[in-house]
């Protein structure tokens, strides 16, 4: 099917002028509309946005393929808008979109919009062919060049097939992909097939799209290639080309860089490949992650790997705790319910429940997913394990006495475990990253030393040798080395913030407390600062027992500390969420997507929904929440707005002394928060 036959003269707009990109795909479904072929234009709609929300379809250089497949859909139709003056478009090069092709297919198993795409996605990368339809003066003129440049194409396509083996002796074989599976995965292709051509060589090209691998290599073919050029940035099955010279690059590289490529290919100038997953006696389907570009750029995949499964369970548990917090308050405990907040009725409880336990899977699954990234599936087991220790701690003392000790017992006694009053070993999230890095490592380690392993040995290899020495080493260095040096910071830092409050410093505690909770959000840092709030809390109730006002200074600096740890906590998502609304093209889709939620964890005292970000860019996150989470704590304190509550967020805004100058602080601290990631992080495609 053409291009120009899902067209027509009432589905194109030549003088676009949307105001943003939501304005710009309501206004492209009503021009599908018009085509006749969408018998939902409500449930059309909200699969495109929902296809959205996968990831940007502006595929840079000033285009946008917009798509749906949905039982909606009648039959397969284009829509185009020409759009003079461009518009925001969340475009993967960050630039205004012009020209904007929306595609509307039946919900079918032939993907015929993936068909289109691919045709769509090949006549674009002409820049004197979307030169020509922007300059378009009538919707007849604008079908008639794509008219022009499909005849051409055709035309070209049937005399490249007419290539000679004796002209084209030499084949090459490529794989092309991307994160999203549309228009870059076939410019590539498109690119590395002109570059062949032009350069006489015989070329077969994968494109492993959304809709799954299409034009698949086979084995002879892949045996009679001089080489192999892989062009992707998403896991390619690579067993295949064990011993073919192969060049591993980018899908940028395959759309830029196709006759350098190429070249390369036909000179052999490439190392041959050793599949690492044969050696280990794995399955020849099973594939493995790409392992190109800069170690910069390695450190961040693996990176976002864990971050984006960690993800789902901190949007989740989230709001489930949240939605505890808000039955509680509905329900009238709001000023009464202390440290039972959130668990007064059974229905909050069992939302708290089940919430903090979805919580509590953010760091082992934030470890275990850039285990795996690292090392594939053996680094799973050891990632998880050493993640639950991150955010666990080493194990208390058992209750009854061990007795005399000595030797490893004693040594081991003595790090491995905790005392009751030996201060919390929880390393967090940033544990949980360089517990993930450190297992990920640790199973390429033993991977190598088992290289020379008889062969009778490779099944227990990954089922075996992997889990068990990698959780044995990775949990003596967490239990021995890092959890402990954790305890001894924490045990400092509650030391510092019990001499600064005698001291009446109370502003600068407010301000270090609030920076406390916005530093590793729900590590070490922010729980000695929470836990020194509520002992806060503890002291204020004993001092009231003895007699005591609640207006008394000594019982009001209690409340004080207390509030500015709450506001503290409150301002890294809510400044991120700010963030994501008015620098989106700081943030990645699947960022910008969670911005609500981020809203909502922020107002309930959550400050974990900020996690994921600043696993993600740790260097710009975390000094920009520090310090708008600083500001806040610092200006309640001046405020001397007090909080006789140990959790709950604006729904225990009722025990809050000087409300409105605590909303105050709140929104200040977050405004920073927010001007400063405008400013300092990089755009997300520069990432």
């Amino acid at each position: 099917m053409k291009v120009r036959d899902l067209l027509s003269l009432d589905s194109i707009q030549l003088q676009g002028a949307p105001s943003d990109k939501a304005d710009a795909i309501r206004q492209m479904v009503d021009l599908m509309c018009k085509r006749g072929n969408i018998a939902d234009a409500d449930a059309y709609r909200k699969g495109v946005f929902a296809r959205e929300e996968e990831g940007t379809t502006g595929i840079g250089e000033g285009i946008a393929i917009p798509h749906c497949k949905s039982d909606a859909v009648k039959a397969p139709g284009l829509a185009a808008m020409v759009v003079p003056t461009g518009v925001e478009f969340d475009a993967l090069d960050g630039q205004p979109v012009h020209l904007i092709f929306l595609i509307a297919a039946p919900n079918t198993e032939d993907n015929i919009h993936l068909e289109v795409l691919s045709r769509l996605s090949v006549l674009l990368m002409d820049e004197q062919f979307t030169k020509k339809l922007k300059q378009a003066k009538t919707p007849e003129e604008f079908l008639a060049i794509i008219d022009d440049a499909e005849t051409a194409k055709e035309k070209e396509e049937a005399k490249d097939a007419d290539v000679s083996t004796a002209d084209a002796d030499v084949l090459v074989v490529a794989v092309t992909g991307c994160p999203t599976g549309i228009a870059h995965t076939y410019m590539a292709a498109e690119a590395l097939e002109k570059a062949a051509a032009a350069l006489h060589c015989r070329i077969k090209v994968e494109t492993r799209g959304s809709g799954g691998a299409k034009n698949v290599l086979s084995d002879s073919e892949i045996a009679e290639a001089k080489a192999v050029i892989i062009a992707a940035d998403t896991k390619v099955p690579m067993d295949r080309f064990d011993g073919k010279p192969l060049i591993m690059s980018g899908v940028a590289d395959g759309i830029s860089k196709a006759s350098l490529l190429v070249e390369r290919a036909m000179a052999g100038e490439a190392p041959k490949y050793e599949s690492r997953t044969k050696k280990e006696g794995k399955d020849s389907e099973k594939t493995e992650t790409k392992q190109s570009g800069s170690v910069g750029h390695q450190i961040y995949t693996h990176l976002m790997s864990g971050v984006s499964h960690m993800l789902p369970f901190v949007i989740g548990g989230g709001i489930l705790v949240a939605l505890a917090f808000l039955i509680d308050t509905l329900m009238g405990y709001g000023a009464t319910g202390g440290g039972n907040f959130g668990t007064c009725t059974p229905v909050s409880a069992f939302f708290k429940y089940v919430g903090g336990l979805a919580m509590g899977l953010m760091v082992p699954v934030l470890s275990g997913y850039i285990a795996y990234s690292i090392a594939d599936r053996p680094g799973l087991a050891v990632g998880f394990t050493g993640g639950l220790l991150a955010a666990n701690g080493n194990a208390l003392f058992a209750d009854y006495s061990w007795g005399s000790l000595s030797g490893l017992n004693e040594f081991v006694g003595r790090f491995a475990f905790q005392g009751e009053n030996g201060g919390t070993t929880v390393s967090g999230f940033l544990g949980g990253i360089l517990v993930g890095f450190l297992a990920g490592y640790v199973v390429l380690g033993l991977k190598k030393l088992c290289e020379k392993l008889p062969d009778s040995l490779e099944g227990i290899k990954p089922t075996l040798i992997y889990p068990l020495g990698g959780i044995f080493i990775v949990s003596i260095l967490m239990c021995f080395i890092f959890n402990p040096l954790i305890g001894l910071i924490n045990t400092g830092l509650s030391i510092m913030l019990t001499a600064i409050a005698n001291a009446g410093l109370i502003t600068l505690l407010g301000c270090i407390l609030g920076a406390m909770m916005a530093i590793d959000m729900g590590g070490p840092i922010n729980k000695a600062a929470y836990v020194f709030g509520t002992g806060m809390l503890a002291t204020a109730s004993e001092m009231m027992a003895s007699g005591a006002q609640a207006s008394d200074p000594a019982v009001q600096a209690c409340y004080i500390a207390m509030a500015a740890i709450m506001v503290g906590g409150m301002v890294p998502p809510i400044g991120i969420a700010l963030a994501c609304q008015f620098f989106p093209k700081k943030f990645t889709a699947a960022e910008r997507n969670s911005k609500i939620s981020n809203f909502v964890m922020g107002c309930s005292f959550i400050t974990e929904g900020a996690i994921p970000f600043a696993a993600s860019d740790p260097a710009h996150v975390i000094p920009c929440t520090l310090v708008g989470a600083g500001i806040a704590g610092g200006l309640s304190a001046f405020f001397g707005c007090t909080l006789m509550a140990p959790h709950g967020g604006i729904f225990v805004f009722a025990t809050v002394g000087k409300p409105l100058l605590y909303i105050l602080s709140w929104l200040v601290g977050s405004a920073v928060t927010a001007v400063m990631l405008g400013f300092l992080k990089k755009d997300a495609d520069q990432m």
